[in-house]
């Protein structure tokens, strides 16, 4: 776009009244996005109008407003056939999408952190809990639930499994989250590297929380016919991975690893990253990648196609004093309660844990927790240095 046509960004926030407060996640108000998804869903003006529950006239001139604005035409007609968004706008409505599901960890927190500074402006002795955890679709229907029924706010901050209890660690949270596969008995060398030094038995204290399904991600109707992991490796398959440090990138190098497959076999594995479930499934909605890992929901949530690999156990994590707290306590009713189980029902391949609320021991809870990594023989020079 040349320097005449640029067009500026401008982002705001307000403040609702709680009965009203629908927005969630990486949500941001825009007009325009909302309307090029009503036309792009719907291929007219009339029905695009009664999806946003506005008047036709009102949606055509909003429509004549933006491409005024944009300086491009956003829709092609065709008499007899339905309205189609033009390349540019179509463009523009997957660009702003997969942005926002980047930005998504980022303007949650934000949100988040406002909302708690709220609460606390209005009422002193209103319970808050910071919880830093690796990114998944439940946890915003916890927080939901936990300001609703038991007046406790969650502030909410998605960041990746080891990320997560590093903050614990250092004392950026009171709460963090993981998630590991749920095996019974056997090794996950890749999770125990990466986990056993941030948790420390008789220190730290898991609460059950869900149990979900984590698999591959496809375009939808599976045309390149993805079937597990090993079609990672398949000439041209481009996978989108997860980032650093987060517990799903761990169980793709424990699945290569099972599978004898190295890492460098798969175009993108060390490519550029996502920091979300949803930005994996946006990225392969739009074309920008064939295939990634990721949880049902998100696949779900842009009508992707799912391959089920192996079900993972949802853990939250506190300090052993921190039990004692009255935050701590509410959320474990809740997590405990009815109210969890109904709300994990509206997300596809996730149920609560069996011990959903409980406090359970690291070494019962996670099987791998006594693996140990194996010796290196010692070098030549060790052995003669030992003589």
């Amino acid at each position: 776009m040349s320097e005449g046509r640029r067009r500026a960004i401008h982002i705001e926030y307000g403040f609702v009244a709680p009965a009203s407060r629908a927005q969630r996640g990486a949500e941001l108000a825009n007009p325009l996005i909302d309307l090029l998804r009503a036309l792009h869903d719907t291929g007219s003006i009339s029905a695009a109008a009664r999806a946003m529950g506005s008047s036709y006239r009102h949606t055509w001139g909003q429509l004549k407003h933006w491409e005024q604005v944009l300086g491009a035409d956003l829709v092609v007609w065709v008499k007899g056939q339905a309205a189609r968004l033009t390349p540019v706008a179509e463009r523009l409505l997957w660009a702003e999408t997969r942005a926002r599901n980047r930005l998504a960890p980022h303007i949650e927190a934000l949100r988040s952190e406002l909302e708690r500074t709220l609460a606390l402006a209005f009422d002193a002795a209103h319970e808050a809990i910071t919880l830093y955890a690796s990114h998944d679709l439940a946890l915003p229907l916890l927080r939901d639930a936990a300001e609703a029924l038991h007046d406790l706010h969650i502030d909410l901050r998605f960041a990746g499994s080891t990320d997560a209890l590093a903050a614990l660690a250092h004392g950026r949270c009171e709460v963090a989250g993981f998630h590991v596969p749920a095996v019974e008995g056997g090794a996950l060398p890749s999770f125990a590297r990466a986990l056993k030094g941030l948790l420390k038995p008789g220190r730290h204290k898991l609460i059950a929380s869900h149990r979900r399904t984590q698999g591959l991600i496809a375009a939808a109707g599976n045309p390149l016919e993805v079937l597990g992991i090993g079609d990672l490796a398949r000439p041209g398959m481009r996978f989108v991975n997860r980032q650093p440090g987060s517990g799903t990138r761990l169980f793709a190098e424990h699945l290569l690893a099972a599978a004898r497959i190295a890492p460098e076999r798969v175009h993108g594995f060390h490519g550029p990253c996502e920091d979300t479930h949803v930005a994996v499934a946006a990225a392969v909605a739009s074309g920008a990648a064939d295939v990634g890992l990721g949880i049902a929901p998100a696949a779900a949530q842009f009508g992707l196609h799912f391959v089920p690999l192996a079900e993972e156990d949802y853990y939250l994590v506190c300090l052993k004093d921190a039990l004692e707290r009255e935050a701590i306590g509410r959320l474990r009713a809740l997590l405990a309660s009815p109210a969890w189980h109904e709300a994990l029902a509206a997300l596809p391949g996730c149920t609560a844990h069996a011990d959903a609320g409980h406090v359970l021991a690291l070494t019962r809870a996670l099987p791998w927790w006594r693996w140990r990594a194996p010796r290196k023989p010692p070098s030549p020079d060790a052995k003669a240095r030992a003589r």
